[in-house]
């Protein structure tokens, strides 16, 4: 592939921006090819060159490039009647209707602009409502670019992870294994009466996409239960993917007391949502007293985009397409991997996906789990597939991102760019675009 216009713009855009990118996790190496389009399920760069997309901007783009008709009409009319206004309007109460409609524990909505800053609100709301400091993360989870979670350690011993985060903001932070309900109940009964919440993933998706084990979930809600603590779930990657428009908490049949949205809930435009009980939800300003706000919150454009999102997946069997789809991408990988790599894992639910270069397994796939790692302990994998972020990152993640991402690309095959992110299917993905990908998987592995 010729990739001479992308080296050109990167060339530039290091002038300009940090990195020549505008999220850290872009910059791949030696550069990042430059996105000229999108187009269904495909996007085509600067050069001309066509590629499977399974990054999906990671994860929004539940529907793929091309908006059907009902969310591009409703997006322009939004855009032609004015950029935004600094008032309420129709559109945003129908998204949030929408979703108290359809995720079980959510009874009231506050819409914001990103993932992250949904996280960092639902942190200040927990500490406002319990009159507590103390959260208890996961240990290698992500909750987007926020202080209360860029932490590093183990337990009450921990740090931050980047420069210009002061150390007290991680004397508040706790940390666990996702997976351990021991580590778990060890927090508590060191800390249960300062613990304002609990925050995780009910899937890790930005570590490998690792399966809650059986009971663990459950173990979490009685800790919260027993110690006045709430318990959030960060649904920013599963929310309308992972258990359709009930969420992954409805799959896993698991009612947090707050949940985070991004991503899908805005049709692939910025967005955030803080969703929950309305006695907790209430508690913002200005119904309560905790601060939050927003000059583009309920932004028109992204509501409208956002509902009929929706709506579209909901009348036309967009979920048993794509999870369909992702069914067939992870049995062929597993038999792919059977053949040539064993000791690799492949993981995901519903339309996410991913190869985990993990370093040990058994050497046959006999009794495994047939359609990713499902955390089954009579699994005879079981041992040996990742329980937590510790386990990913323990992998070949630097093969995958130095070896087999650049292999893909060259095959036409879009992949997020390390070992950690999840690949997404979408509506627009067809079973030719999977076998294809297979083939590229084949030879690249």
């Amino acid at each position: 592939m010729n990739h001479e216009q992308s080296r050109a713009l990167y060339d530039r855009a290091l002038s300009v921006m940090p990195g020549g990118v505008n999220s850290s996790v872009r910059a791949v190496r030696p550069y990042p090819f430059f996105v000229q389009k999108g187009d269904g399920g495909h996007v085509v760069d600067a050069d001309g060159n066509r590629y499977i997309d399974f990054v999906m901007g990671y994860g929004p783009l539940l529907l793929g490039h091309d908006m059907p008709e009902q969310v591009q009409s409703a997006v322009q009319q939004r855009a032609a009647e004015g950029p935004m206004y600094g008032a309420p309007t129709e559109v945003e109460v129908e998204l949030a209707e929408f979703v108290t409609r359809h995720v079980p524990s959510v009874e009231m909505v506050r819409f914001v602009n990103s993932g992250t800053e949904a996280t960092v609100s639902a942190v200040r709301l927990a500490r406002g409502y319990t009159g507590r400091d103390k959260i208890v993360v996961m240990q290698s989870g992500y909750h987007g670019a926020q202080e209360s979670t860029l932490v590093e350690g183990e337990g009450d011993h921990t740090a931050p992870s980047s420069p210009g985060i002061p150390e007290s903001f991680a004397e508040h932070t706790l940390t666990v294994p996702f997976n351990d309900p021991d580590a778990a109940r060890d927090v508590f009964d060191e800390h249960g009466d300062d613990i304002a919440a609990v925050l995780t993933e009910p899937i890790l998706g930005n570590y490998g996409i690792v399966h809650p084990v059986d009971g663990y979930h459950e173990t979490l809600r009685g800790l919260c239960n027993d110690h006045g603590s709430l318990l959030i779930f960060d649904e920013v990657i599963t929310g309308f993917r992972v258990g359709g428009l009930q969420c992954a908490q409805g799959k896993f049949d698991i009612e947090p007391d707050i949940t985070t949205f991004g991503k899908i809930v805005g049709g692939g435009f910025p967005v955030g949502a803080i969703g929950g009980k309305s006695e907790i939800i209430e508690q913002f300003t200005p119904a309560g007293d905790v601060f939050q706000s927003g000059t583009f919150s309920g932004h028109p454009v992204t509501m409208a985009a956002g509902l009929e999102t929706l709506r579209y997946a909901a009348e036309h069997d967009v979920y048993d397409h794509v999870n369909g789809l992702g069914e067939r991408i992870r049995s062929g990988l597993q038999d792919i991997l059977e053949e040539q790599a064993p000791e690799y894992t492949v993981v995901g639910t519903d339309s996410m996906f991913k190869v985990v270069f993990t370093r040990d397994g058994p050497d046959t796939f006999e009794g495994h789990c047939e359609a990713g790692c499902q955390q089954r302990p009579e699994c005879p994998r079981y041992d040996h597939c990742p329980k937590d972020g510790g386990d990913v990152k323990q992998a070949e993640t630097e093969r995958w991102e130095r070896l087999f991402w650049p292999a893909m690309k060259e095959r036409g095959v879009f992949l997020t760019a390390n070992q950690f992110e999840s690949q997404f299917i979408c509506d627009a993905h067809t079973a030719e675009d999977v076998d294809d990908a297979l083939e590229a998987y084949k030879e690249a592995i």
